[in-house]
Order: C-alpha cells, then structure tokens, then sequence
C-alpha cells in the first residue's frame, strides 16, 4: 500500500468522522423537536403554554446569548483589550434586574405573545407597528450578521476543506435550524437550546483542559497565571479610553435591557414561563449563569494567548483568527470537532430563537393572529410560511453580507441596525414612565428622524468631539432622542378625558 494511499485513506476516514458526528449532532435536534413538537398548536409555538421549566429556559438562554458572534469573539477580545469587557458584564446584571422587575410583571400582567403589543395598549396602533418594524429590521440584520461572521469561521476551518462552499454551509445550517423548530416553535427551542449549551460548555471546558495541560499546569496554578499576567486588567479609569469602566458598565446596562428586554427573540422564552415568579428566577439564574460562562471565556483567552507566548507563536491581528489557529494547530483533531459542534450550537441557538421571534412577531403584530378567529390549520400554514420566508431572508443576507469583500462595510451594516433598537428605548420609556398620550400617527416618523440622527452624529462623532466615538452608548443617546420627540406628539387633553383616564387607572 503507498504513502499516498494511506494518507488520502486516513484524510477521507477523518472527513468522514467530521460528516458523521455532525450528523448525529443534527440528528439529536430532530429527535429532540420529535418529542417537544407532537400535537404543536400556536399556543404552543408561541409561548409553550406557559408550561416551560424555568431553569431549562435560564440554561437554554445562556447558549442563545452567545451566538457564535460572541463565541468566538470574547476569547480573542483578551489579546487586545484584557479582562475589560467583563465590566460589560456587571452591566448586563443591572439591565436584566431592571428586565426582571419592571418588564416581565408588564408584559405578564397584559399577558402578551409579542412584546410590542404593550405599544399599542399604551401609546396606540403606530406605536405598536413601528416597534415591530424596527425589531425585525434589527433582528433580521443583526442574526445575519452573526451566521454570516460564524459560518466564516466554519468555512475557513473545516467545511472547505470538507469540499463544501460557502453558500452551501449558510443553507444546510439554517436549513436544519428551520427544521427542528417549525413545528414545536418556542417549546421545542427552550429544550434544544438546553442541548446548545451543553456542547458550548464542553467545547469550553475542554479546550481550556487541554491548554493548561500543554502548558504542564495545574488548574489553580493555571488561575495564578492568569491573574499576573499582562492580560488579567479587567477595570480601566483612564478618561477617554474606550474600556473606561463607566463607558463599557453603561453600555452594558443598555444591551441588557434594549437587546434582551425589548427584544422578541429573548423575551419570548421567558415570557414562557407558568408564572412571572418562575419568570424572575428564571432571569436571576440566567443572570448568574451568564457572568460565569463570561468570566469563562475570557479566562480561556488569556489561557490562549499565554500558551502563545510560551510557544513564540506569531498571533494574527484578528482576535477570531487566532482562537482558530491555536486550535487547528497545537490542540488536535478532537478538539478541533468538538470546536466546530461549539460554534455550531452557537449559531444555531441564536438563529432559532430568532427564526420563532421574527415569525410570532409578523403573525401577532401584523397578521393579528390573537384577534382574528382563524383556524388552527390556516394558522398554522400561514406561520408555517412566514417562518419559511424568514428563513430565505436570513439566508439572502449572508449571501449579501459575504459578497462584500471589505469587512469594514458589513460592520457597518451591523452598527446600523444595533441603532434601530434605540427607539423602542424611547417608545418603551415613555410607555412606561410618563402617563401622557400621543399624536400616534407621527410616531413612525420621530424612530426614523431619530435613527438618521444618531447615524450621523456617530459618522462625524471623531471631527465633532475630538476623537470621542459613542459606540454602543449611542443606543443611550437614541433612546433619549427618540423619548424627547415624543414629548412634542404629547395630546391636550380635555378635563372629562383626564377623569376618565384617572378612573380606568384606578380600576
């Protein structure tokens, strides 16, 4: 037998390997929406019927939360920016505290399917319409962007090389994350996405393993590494720096709240819950779980680049390249799978749980499925179809996304649509915390005039304030836009409207 027939044999038992337990990975998502879809109504589809375990939901989220944007990133975040982004983090504990003692009792109190419905309960049917629009304009872009960035990775380490094209790894990935939840919807995600997080833990836990056993370490002496080095400043005070603790803490707060809180896809799940009490345990778990998978991760990347140093390795500029190089080169085979099926059940916990948000809000805010008297079978076709229709959108704009050769344009396109979720700041703020009412009609326009704005404040942001870029912040500075503009739309009431107003409040 030649050298050659033994190596391109071995190649192909290897390929084969790949194929097979990615295989049986999507095969355990088809068994699991099998059991959770059987008998599947729209009730079911679109919040469980309120049956969902709520530490399956807490568990469940975390993995949904990464998406494979974040689990490739954090890790590769430490080479340049340390342990900064974890004041990101303490940010997110603050805005989901808000999320869980403000929102949930609101939208369980008016027992809503998509959030924004409370939009036209408060503020009346443009309010409502606009802040559906601007969250499956968002969320469209923004889960487009994140499969876009994952399956970039995928591709370049191991579908290629599989003979797969770029196009093709999109489809058959979206393709199956259509699959496992069209029927069951959120019943079937809350437990496939249990399942995610499972393999993003593991895939974690054992690249981070394997680095301290190339590094000849124990695990406690692993952690005193990573504390003195370079790489372990996770607090910065220095005014102008874009990590300053303020800057980064904020930020936080607002993603937490404006990306989470106000976002169907997230919402949704724990909207599932029997009651707003398991809801709020839920969200505390979540909360606890979320800050230990951060810290995590970004340990994994100081891990990563100390092994570098060790070994003199050349790092790429690119924090995601790097994460890949280590592993493809000095980490094996296995571990170079069970990466993949990490970064797989990272996008594909994220594109699901969009898929069902971007569905249910269509159906409910605009086919009004919770009103009108339509058949179960005609509703379930027309979900069926929107849900089809979201998928070939989703999958169009990769393709978009990819067709561009300058990274720096589909960032972005990217930054743009985190600007569209600044309104519904403001629409949710004002909702909540002012009992005046509004010039409904105008609303669409303000969120518009308000997004522009913002836009163009943070193009011109370094020639207007000395350098000074907003970042995420500008989601503040959105929301704040958005909220005064609504102030100028504020009704004149007549003396017999206040009263009534006041006795239904009181009612």
């Amino acid at each position: 037998m030649s050298l050659n027939y033994r190596l391109n044999l071995a190649k192909a038992m290897s390929t084969n390997h790949v194929i097979l337990n990615i295989c049986l990975y999507f095969l355990t998502l088809f068994i699991i929406a099998y059991f959770t879809a059987r008998g599947a109504t729209t009730s079911v589809y679109f919040n469980a019927e309120k049956k969902a375990p709520w530490f399956l939901v807490a568990i469940g989220s975390v993995g949904a939360f990464l998406s494979g944007f974040l689990f490739l990133n954090i890790p590769g975040f430490v080479g340049t920016n340390d342990f900064s982004y974890i004041q990101r983090v303490f940010g997110y504990l603050v805005g989901y505290s808000f999320v869980a003692t403000i929102l949930l009792p609101l939208f369980y109190k008016l027992n809503v399917v998509s959030i924004y419905q409370y939009l036209e309960e408060r503020l009346g049917f443009w309010s409502h319409k606009t802040g559906s629009v601007f969250f499956i304009l968002s969320r469209l872009i923004a889960t487009a962007f994140m499969v876009y960035v994952s399956a970039k990775s995928a591709q370049s380490y191991m579908f290629e090389e599989l003979g797969f094209n770029y196009g093709l790894t999109v489809f058959i990935v979206l393709l199956v994350v259509l699959l496992y939840s069209m029927r069951g919807g959120i019943k079937t995600i809350v437990f496939t996405d249990v399942f995610h997080t499972i393999i993003i833990v593991s895939t974690i836990s054992v690249i981070a393993y394997l680095v301290m056993d190339k590094l000849g370490v124990t695990f406690n002496e692993a952690m005193v590494q990573v504390q003195e080095s370079e790489y372990s400043k996770a607090f910065f005070w220095d005014t102008g720096d874009p990590r300053h603790f303020f800057t980064q803490f904020f930020a936080g707060v607002f993603i937490a709240v404006v990306m989470n809180g106000l976002d169907q896809a997230v919402m949704q799940k724990h909207l599932s819950c029997a009651t707003v009490a398991d809801a709020q345990k839920n969200m505390i778990w979540f909360s606890i779980f979320l800050v230990i998978i951060n810290i995590a991760l970004l340990t994994l990347g100081a891990l990563l680049y100390i092994y570098a140093d060790a070994e003199g390795m050349q790092i790429p500029a690119s924090g995601n390249d790097f994460y890949v190089l280590v592993i493809q080169d000095h980490l094996g085979k296995f571990t170079g799978l069970l990466f993949m099926l990490g970064l797989i059940a990272a996008t594909c916990a994220n594109a699901d749980s969009s898929m069902i948000a971007l569905t249910s809000a269509f159906t409910v805010d605009f086919l009004e499925f919770t009103k009108t008297k339509t058949g179960e079978a005609k509703k379930r076709m027309r979900r069926i179809q929107s849900q089809i229709v979201f998928a070939i959108l989703l999958f169009l704009l990769v393709i978009l996304f990819n067709a561009f050769k300058n990274r720096t344009v589909v960032d972005s396109i990217y930054t743009i649509a985190s600007y569209t979720y600044g309104p519904l700041i403001g629409l949710f703020a004002f909702g909540i915390f002012t009992k005046w009412k509004i010039k409904d009609q105008f609303v669409p326009a303000i969120c518009a005039i308000s997004t522009v704005l913002c836009y163009l404040m943070d193009f011109f942001s370094e020639s207007l304030f000395g350098g000074y870029q907003f970042g995420y912040n500008l989601l503040m500075i959105n929301g704040g836009v958005t909220f005064v503009a609504l102030m100028l739309l504020i009704k004149k009431e007549k003396p017999d409207e206040v009263a009534l107003a006041n006795d239904m409040g009181r009612s």
